[in-house]
Parts: C-alpha cells; sequence; structure tokens
C-alpha cells in the first residue's frame, strides 16, 4: 500500500534540531561572505541562495536584516578571538602577541562596513558593541600580559593603548591599504622593550618574533 503524506511518521525532533542549526550555521557563513562582496546591505534574497535555503528560512532564524547582521558581527569576533587565544598556545610571547596584532587588524579591515552599519542602528553603548569590544579588548590583555611577563614588549602600555594604534593604522590606511603592514611593523618596533626596560639579560631572537634581527655593532 502507498503511504500517503499523512501516514509519514514525524521526524524525530533531535533531526529537526540539528536540520536548524546547520541551517543556522550555513546562513551565517553565506551573510559573511556576502557582507564582505557586497556589504551590510547585501540582499537577503542572495544570502538565503548562498546557505541553500529558502527565504522564509532565513527569516526564521533571523526576522530582521538587524538580526542577521548582528548573529555575524558576534560570530565573527568569537572566530578572531580565539585565533588569538590559539597563539597563546602555540607560539612564543613576542610572535604571538604581533601575530595577533596583524589578526585584530585584519579583521577590523574586513569587517568595518558591518560595525558601522551596527553601531548606527544600535549604538555604539549597546550590548551586542559593547560586548565584542570587551571580547577583543579581553584577548588583547591576555597577549600582551604574556609578552610583558617575557619581556618582549614594553611595561607602560596597556590593552587599551594597543588597540588604539591598531585602530589608528587601520583608519588611516582605509585608502591605502598597501601602506598598512608596514605601519603595522613600525608601531611592533614602537612596542618591544628596550634594553633598559629589562629587569635581566635581553631575551633570545625568538622570543622576540620572526622580525626581530640583532643589531650590529659598528
Amino acid at each position: 500500500m502507498t503511504r500517503t503524506s499523512d501516514q509519514v511518521p514525524p521526524r524525530p525532533a533531535e533531526q529537526l534540531r540539528a536540520d536548524a542549526r546547520q541551517n543556522h550555521a550555513r546562513l551565517i557563513g553565506a551573510a559573511t561572505a556576502a557582507f564582505a562582496e557586497r556589504g551590510a546591505d547585501a540582499p537577503l534574497e542572495d544570502i538565503a541562495r548562498r546557505a541553500g535555503v529558502g527565504i522564509g528560512t532565513l527569516y526564521r532564524h533571523f526576522p530582521t536584516r538587524l538580526d542577521l547582521q548582528a548573529a555575524v558581527f558576534r560570530s565573527q569576533v568569537g572566530a578572531v578571538c580565539g585565533e588569538g587565544d590559539a597563539l597563546l598556545e602555540k607560539a612564543p610571547p613576542g610572535q604571538a602577541f604581533s601575530a595577533w596584532m596583524r589578526s585584530l587588524a585584519g579583521y577590523l579591515v574586513t569587517k568595518r562596513g558591518l560595525s558601522h552599519a551596527l553601531i548606527e542602528a544600535v549604538g555604539i553603548e549597546s550590548e551586542l558593541i559593547s560586548s565584542c569590544w570587551m571580547a577583543m579588548r579581553q584577548t588583547t590583555e591576555r597577549l600582551l600580559a604574556n609578552a610583558q611577563e617575557a619581556g618582549v614588549i614594553r611595561p607602560d602600555v596597556d590593552a587599551t593603548d594597543v588597540m588604539r594604534l591598531v585602530h589608528g593604522v587601520t583608519v588611516s590606511t582605509e585608502k591605502a591599504p598597501e601602506r598598512s603592514d608596514m605601519l603595522l611593523s613600525v608601531m611592533l618596533d614602537g612596542l618591544r622593550a628596550t634594553a633598559s626596560e629589562l629587569p635581566g639579560p635581553p631575551p633570545a631572537p625568538e622570543e622576540l618574533g620572526s622580525r626581530w634581527v640583532p643589531r650590529q655593532r659598528a
């Protein structure tokens, strides 16, 4: 006997939840790519198509464009902070700090349009913006403290100082992105501890990062 649609057993709740999670993740991934390519106003229909779902599914997960933008913003901040935490585990303090500065600068450049759209919509003092900024600052604090304890970064700067410097580089090179790497190198050179600031013998070259080269005496 042919089974009619009303005789088909319902799908288990666990399977429905798994499908919903997959659709949610696909939508965030598609929106991340679309916002990067076409800006924060990228068509929602295009995002749904990229994710392989219907527009109705998109609206069930994200009732408004702002909801989708906020989800992408939180996801990307979480990803970049995860990169920073991983650096603490796998790289020497100086290298980890330098790599984090470049990762943070790269993130700020690529997400500049989205962050502006969200700040205009919800305000810079909103929970969304404040919590994401705090997450990046706390990651910076961990990598900075690690490098300062190793004696490779000057002790008189804090995480807010560092983030201001990175932000300044990204803003000033918005129309000249080819200068960003050079200015980040200058910034990192300025943040390195001098011999007079070190409590003991100078650190080994590998602690200062791959860009450090000992000066030759004349």
